[in-house]
């Protein structure tokens, strides 16, 4: 069904996201060919309040514990890896609010399609000045900016006094300026093969005046607002949470696909692909390694949720756990991916088959920065006891 109850305190979110799933596989191809989510989706999204699953509930945001959060994400990539992806994105971002006053939150995310989209941090610098900063600069990979209220920019801060203003561990700090989205120009550079519809496109602004109170840092999770525990993770930990999710939706969205093509396909001069010994173990292999991954995520982020303080932010070790868990999820969910595809045969190759958009899509998520194979030696580096200088 299309319309949905708002989430209540107890609800859990991916049962909305299932209730969407047809929707979302309807407009899957326009998704595809406009680059955009469509206003009727994105209507239907914002009334099952998805965008707002990590937001504070003093931001009427609905506050809900990580484990829900991946099964809800992962429900919106089974059915589009760009939805689910923009989901994600969106929720990402406003963990921000936690750190903001919560009269400035409120007025950010207090429309009912509130969403902040950004690009990552890079080499542009704001000017400080009185009552705020002077932003300029250019950034790329603003996913969700298409239907964004909000933009926002990270970047260096240059006192007056020509100086780079430095993080109490003596690095440059890195500052979020968050602005209406009608003060950015879009530039549509996002043509790439997979995500297509996440409208990942780069942004600018020229002399931009912040003020001081749209301002904040994510650099440390003890500077946080709001006391409770999920804002105990920093929010690169989430963001982490949130992209393997989406992995994990595209993997299981191949994997049910191949099930069913096996159900049906005799290729020439074999018997039908369920009924082969090899088919029917390496589907077993594949739902055992997906299954796996994805209980691992859910039970880490829980467990470390449970125990968390409401003050003090999770520890370097906690992080490191979460992180793992991550970066093993997106691993295997890709590597699913691949023996589906593989294995479907030229069932897999063609537009608007169940497998092509979504190896596209799981191929160009495995690009980015949360699915770096160096994660793997940073979290070794913390179970062995030798934590790098800066961990998140």
């Amino acid at each position: 069904m299309n319309d949905v109850t708002p989430l209540g305190p107890q609800a859990d979110p991916a049962l909305h996201a299932r209730d969407l799933g047809a929707m979302i596989a309807a407009a899957a191809d326009a998704i595809e060919q406009t680059r955009r989510l469509p206003a009727a989706l994105l209507d239907a999204l914002h009334r099952a309040r998805l965008f707002r699953m990590l937001l504070p509930r003093s931001v009427d945001g609905d506050e809900v514990v990580p484990g829900a959060y991946v099964r809800a994400v992962e429900e919106l990539a089974r059915a589009d890896g760009s939805v689910g992806w923009c989901v994600s994105i969106a929720n990402s971002t406003g963990l921000i609010a936690a750190y903001m006053d919560v009269a400035v939150a409120r007025e950010i995310w207090g429309g009912p399609r509130a969403t902040v989209a950004w690009g990552p941090p890079n080499e542009s610098r704001a000017i400080a000045v009185p009552g705020g900063y002077r932003v300029s600069g250019r950034w790329e990979f603003a996913s969700g900016c298409r239907h964004a209220a909000w933009m926002g920019a990270h970047g260096a801060v240059v006192e007056p006094d020509g100086s780079l203003r430095l993080n109490d561990a003596g690095r440059p700090s890195v500052l979020s300026w968050l602005f209406p989205a009608g003060a950015a120009t879009l530039l549509d550079t996002w043509n790439p093969i997979g995500l297509r519809g996440t409208a990942s496109d780069s942004y600018e602004v020229r002399d931009l005046f912040v003020s001081e109170a749209y301002t904040s840092t994510r650099e440390d999770p003890a500077l946080r607002r709001e006391r409770g525990r999920l804002y105990a993770f920093p929010q690169q930990t989430l963001y982490s949470v949130g992209i393997a999710s989406v992995a994990l939706g595209i993997a299981r969205g191949m994997l049910d696909a191949f099930v069913d093509l096996a159900c049906r396909k005799t290729p020439r001069g074999m018997v039908r692909l369920a009924d082969s010994a090899v088919i029917q173990a390496e589907v077993a292999r594949a739902e055992a390694r997906l299954g796996a991954a994805r209980a691992y995520l859910i039970d880490t982020v829980d467990r470390i949720h449970a125990a968390a303080d409401d003050i003090a932010p999770i520890d370097v070790p906690q992080r490191a756990r979460v992180r793992l868990a991550a970066a093993h999820a997106i691993a295997n969910a890709v590597a699913v991916a691949d023996y589906t595809y593989k294995t479907a045969g030229v069932d897999a190759i063609f537009p608007g088959s169940p497998f092509e958009r979504r190896f596209r899509d799981i191929h160009t998520l495995s690009q980015q920065i949360q699915s770096r194979d160096a994660h793997f030696e940073t979290c070794g580096q913390v179970l062995l006891g030798n934590p790098p200088a800066v961990f998140l």
